[in-house]
């Protein structure tokens, strides 16, 4: 909003002057000298047949005077922008008045649906699930800051493949007998049993084709909904839920709807019918598939023979939507999803995916699949957002010393450990829940920071540190706030800006809120982190050269406690967005 005034002032001055040009108004890179900058007129120089810097100093000396801002024409031609003390204490005190502190929401509000989670129903959650929660809650909450209707579905694998393996296994190792004999006690499956059940039955299925055959049938069965499979299915689904639930509170994710593959089940034929009747759809092999490859992505290879395979060069594979036996596949669910999606009121005017980058194709498929076919109307997005690899500090996938993948829950207790002696070694009694709050928010931090694409390296020690650009920081500077509000016992007053110091917290906080916008655009979270961090940092240099409680002057110290309660409302509101908590003592 600051920019757009800024905006307006220069645009009127140079059309005063005689430009009839509009101007942008940019951060300054050198905010030692202003706070904002313009480098628009060196653009102009050719049009006008004037130096560059003669036509900034035109614009300037057009400017009507306020007391809001100050422009200044520099070498080589730009023109640079500080704010006012007067300004900068008008801002404050509106911010520290508003709910969202200084975020402009968006005119145009949007229903977005945000697909995140993906948990496999029978699997033992891995490092590999961390990612996907947490971007995408944190993505989620930013659609709501700026306004829009956002929500939030876990979409649980639980129609594949995996539940037939999980099944099948079980039934091979007697622990089933009672379901398919009626003979003995109801047995009681346990989580310690599906987590030996289906890495067993996944190798299997890679050495043995009949046992991949004979699970491919069972999980058919399952989808059929046909008996004793699809009661065994639902109580192992249960279960596992029940883990999935635990998991994801413990990460700080939160689901509007917690549908699996198997909810849009009642749609999958539905959307199947509509792929043939329409002629996108053809035999291969058994199955059903859709070409889906664009001019140029797939270009046949010339037969060498009738009976040879076609081949393709350099292609976009055909989506396979119905398996040779009549199954669904994980493109046919996602499809069906989409359909499912589109019945509701009011339709996602965007459809968010949060999944690991090699899914990329799986989704460029389906979205082209519900595009060709109109399941997907015209002008809704469905936008996949691929995240980089969590590795270890050998640049490698985090994994555990044997070499396998590392459990979701044996991160979280980590987590929790190390955070733990991080707070006894600063003179604080830690308790799981503290500790939790210290150790994911860490994590969470740590990841957000990167650009959402890009691998990352998982250092526990580095994303625990009390100082520097980590969570604990950022927990830890609200916590000093909380603790110097109580004992100052009072109630803020007017804010007023009197040194650089307290002019650099408004103006970071300005930066902050321009952050969410960057976010917004880039898809991605890491411009909030810095923000945030830039924005602690500033208070923490304000409140190290002022001292808030001792100040004599009342109308000074509650200033600066007003001071303080903004920076806390913008802190607690960012960390918000990224689902850290802050605990109210560190």
């Amino acid at each position: 909003m600051i920019i757009e005034k800024i905006q307006q002032v220069l645009n009127a001055a140079a059309k005063k002057a005689g430009y009839d040009e509009e101007f942008s108004v940019s951060f300054s890179n050198m905010p030692a000298l202003c706070d904002f900058q313009c480098n628009g007129c060196f653009a102009l120089a050719k049009k006008y047949g004037k130096a560059p810097l003669a036509i900034a100093e035109e614009i300037v000396a057009a400017v009507e005077q306020n007391d809001q801002f100050e422009f200044v024409a520099v070498k080589p031609a730009f023109i640079n922008i500080k704010l006012t003390y007067k300004a900068f204490s008008e801002l404050a005190n509106k911010y520290i008045q508003l709910e969202k502190v200084g975020v402009q929401e968006h005119e145009q509000k949007m229903n977005v649906m945000f697909d995140y989670g993906g948990a496999n129903v029978a699997k033992e959650l891995h490092v590999g699930h961390l990612c996907s929660p947490i971007i995408g809650e944190g993505m989620k909450r930013l659609y709501k800051l700026l306004g829009h209707n956002a929500k939030s579905d876990a979409h649980l694998g639980d129609w594949g493949l995996q539940m037939g393996l999980t099944v099948l296994q079980l039934h091979e190792d007697g622990v089933l007998d009672y379901y398919f004999t009626g003979k003995g006690q109801e047995p009681e499956i346990t989580l310690d049993m599906l987590n030996i059940a289906y890495p067993k039955a996944s190798a299997r299925k890679k050495e043995d084709e009949e046992f991949k055959k004979r699970a491919d049938q069972y999980t058919k069965n399952i989808q059929d909904k046909i008996e004793p499979y699809y009661s065994i299915y639902l109580k192992i689904r249960a279960l596992s839920i029940k883990t999935i639930e635990k998991l994801y509170k413990e990460l700080g994710a939160e689901f509007d709807f917690w549908y699996g593959e198997s909810s849009c089940d009642e749609y999958t034929d539905v959307v199947v019918d509509e792929f043939v009747k329409q002629g996108f759809a053809r035999e291969s092999e058994g199955a059903l598939v859709v070409d889906v490859a664009r001019e140029g992505e797939h270009i046949p290879v010339p037969k060498k023979s009738e009976d040879e395979e076609q081949r393709y060069k350099n292609p976009m594979p055909p989506a396979i939507i119905k398996k040779y036996n009549g199954g669904d596949l994980y493109a046919t669910t996602d499809i069906a999803t989409i359909y499912m999606r589109n019945l509701e009121n009011p339709v996602p005017d965007e459809i968010f995916y949060y999944t690991d980058n090699r899914q990329n194709m799986h989704f460029e498929q389906v979205f082209r699949c519900c595009k060709m076919a109109g399941i997907s109307p015209e002008g809704q997005k469905l936008i996949h957002i691929g995240f980089g690899t969590m590795n270890g500090k050998d640049g490698k996938p985090f994994k555990t010393r044997e070499g396998t993948v590392v459990k979701l829950d044996d991160v979280i207790n980590l987590l929790i450990d190390a955070s733990s002696k991080k707070l006894a070694s600063n003179g604080v009694q830690p308790t799981r829940e503290l500790a939790l709050k210290i150790g994911v928010g860490a994590m969470k931090f740590g990841a957000l920071s990167n650009f959402v694409t890009k691998d990352y390296v998982f250092d526990i020690e580095k994303f625990l540190s009390f100082e520097g650009k980590t969570g604990p920081y950022l927990q830890y500077t609200v916590a000093r706030i909380n603790s110097i509000l109580a004992k100052a016992n009072e109630e803020y007053g007017q804010i007023n800006i009197a040194d650089d110091e307290q002019r650099a917290i408004i103006m970071q906080i300005i930066k902050l809120n321009s952050a969410y916008q960057i976010c917004f655009e880039e898809k991605s979270l890491n411009s909030l982190c810095l923000a945030t961090y830039d924005l602690a940092s500033a208070f923490s240099t304000f409140y190290n050269n002022h001292h808030v409680l001792n100040e004599k002057d009342d109308a000074t110290r509650k200033s600066y406690l007003g001071i303080l309660t903004l920076v806390k409302k913008a802190l607690v509101q960012a960390l918000n967005v990224l689902a850290i908590e802050v605990p109210e003592k560190m």
